[in-house]
């Protein structure tokens, strides 16, 4: 079995699950079977109760997995899905290690950090590896984290029972005050993950700007790598091209010759046609992407709805449309700004912060006709706006905004206010794959082509069924229900080009070699209007 580890220096958030994802894609269009694995090195068992504001974005795998987004981004590159068992986190080791301690299964004998933690760690890595070929690995954080110490002590080890790779990604950053990119700090990380026992085969380094060759020269001496071991991964306008980037630079040959591969040659054509087709679509449309977790600090957070974005750039490549999104704050926002987008998206959110803008937005696109598509929270705002407008129940709201509303159009199950009566908040909302059953004669049938399919949850609320009916008089269409027909999980509006909400997560679906089909119809009826 053969691993390969992607650490990262110096600064988080520099693009390692996007170089992760590239290098298990290169080793899928070789020809290998791949299998990849996030460590999270937090204490908390996921990041399911995680503030969105500061995390970004939790994704939501099959099964079940409340994952960091990297997750997402391997299911979009390699177009596979993967499971909970993919992510690893230190609350999950701890939890089992204690459990085990409990249990009498160390002996007797004291259980310690070194070797009981890096154990664990190996032991969940092996248990991934039957059926593959590759195991890529990311280390979430940055070298010199204490909290990375345990997981790369355990990565040391794998590659002296199992063919390793090691790679770094490190932020080479340019002073604009010099006009100089500065190694410094690259070279620090490196030292760092020197003493931690890894020596990296593989440096890519990230920047603004690009490295240059004296920069290349430095770092190949200090670092004590040959010239060709160090790979640039400068910012471009679309993650799509990182494969090709590394690609062009030699990293699978890189790949092949440490781990004395002969054969395998990569075949990117597939890919390279759709960076083809994003970089020379013509037809420009713009879409309004109205949240509430916009902002955060002084700066616009763009990890937080992640997996919407790059659902709307798949359905863009498939018509053929150059896309523009903005993000617009919906705790303050002017209505009329609305009118120079051609489409209106209200994703995912919680809590009461930012409703009365996403509801104004929806009613903007309802009475404008702006095709409108609403994602989880994004189709039950749109059920409390119809009812309060078409209904006429003013004072209509989810019971998560009010809980005292007088007419609770979107409330909780029996078994979740049982959750939340017990304080019980990780874990229990409606997550990963449920059925839907599609209504007949319906917009979502035409999309779908099928009667009933399986869709990625991840919520608490659901619409209420005291109300369906009056909302049938008003023109909606409850398009997609669950199979016994309680739960709503999808709604439209007639004479509309298009109004369609889903309980579901089409988004964490979606990939670039197979955008989901709700995006790219949504994408059809801008185009068409």
């Amino acid at each position: 079995m053969r691993y390969v580890f992607v650490m990262g220096g110096v600064v988080s958030g520099l693009g390692k699950g996007i170089v992760s994802a590239s290098i298990g894609m290169l080793l899928k269009s070789s020809g290998f079977k791949v299998n990849h694995i996030k460590i999270d090195p937090y204490l908390n068992i996921d990041s399911g109760t995680m503030r969105p504001a500061e995390h970004g974005e939790t994704f939501v795998t099959a099964d079940g997995g409340e994952i960091d987004q990297d997750l997402g981004n391997y299911e979009r590159f390699l177009n596979q899905d993967f499971s909970k068992e993919n992510n690893i986190t230190s609350g999950k080791i701890y939890k089992k290690i204690i459990e085990d301690e409990r249990a009498f299964k160390y002996g007797g004998r004291d259980v310690e950090m070194i070797p009981d933690v890096p154990n664990e760690v190996k032991r969940r890595f092996y248990k991934l590896e039957k059926g593959y070929d590759f195991v890529v690995v990311e280390v979430g954080g940055t070298t010199g984290d204490i909290e990375n110490l345990p997981f790369l002590y355990a990565a040391r080890e794998v590659g002296r029972e199992r063919e390793a790779m090691y790679v770094m990604v490190s932020f080479v950053p340019c002073l604009q005050n010099v006009g100089e990119l500065k190694t410094k700090p690259t070279q620090h990380a490196v030292s760092e993950l020197r003493s931690a026992g890894i020596v990296p085969d593989v440096l890519i380094t990230r920047s603004e700007t690009g490295l240059d060759k004296p920069r290349r020269e430095t770092l190949a001496k200090r670092c004590f790598l040959d010239d060709e071991a160090i790979f640039d991964d400068p910012d471009c306008d679309s993650i799509y091209k990182v494969p090709l980037i590394l690609e062009k630079q030699g990293l699978m040959r890189r790949i092949r010759k440490h781990f004395k591969i002969k054969k395998h040659p990569t075949d990117l054509k597939a890919w390279k046609n759709i960076v083809r087709k994003m970089e020379g679509a013509k037809k420009k449309v713009k879409i309004a992407l109205v949240g509430k977790y916009i902002r955060y600090g002084k700066g616009n957070h763009k990890d937080v709805y992640v997996s919407v974005l790059e659902a709307l750039k798949h359905a863009a490549i498939a018509n053929n449309i150059r896309l523009e999104v903005e993000a617009i704050d919906s705790n303050d926002f002017k209505v009329e700004d609305l009118k120079q987008y051609q489409g209106i998206v209200a994703p995912q959110g919680w809590g009461s912060r930012g409703v009365e803008g996403i509801i104004k937005a929806i009613k903007f696109a309802r009475e404008n006709k702006i095709p409108y598509l609403g994602l989880c929270f994004g189709m039950q705002m749109a059920v409390v706006e119809i009812a309060r407008d078409l209904v006429k129940l003013e004072e209509a709201n989810s019971i998560e905004v009010n809980s005292e509303t007088k007419y609770p159009v979107v409330h909780l199950m029996p078994e979740q206010e049982e959750y939340l009566k017990k304080h019980q908040y990780g874990g229990t909302i409606r997550l990963g794959n449920w059925p839907c059953k599609i209504k007949k004669g319906t917009l979502l049938e035409k999309i779908y082509g099928k009667n009933e399919v399986q869709e990625r949850h991840r919520h608490r609320y659901e619409v209420n069924n005291e109300y369906r009916e009056a909302l049938e008089k008003v023109g909606v269409v409850f398009s997609g229900t669950s199979p016994d027909g309680k739960l709503v999980e999808a709604i439209e509006l007639k004479d509309q080009p298009f109004f369609m909400g889903t309980q579901f997560h089409p988004e964490y679906k979606s990939r670039p070699l197979d955008p989901h089909p709700i995006f790219v119809e949504f994408m059809r009826a801008i185009i068409n209007k």
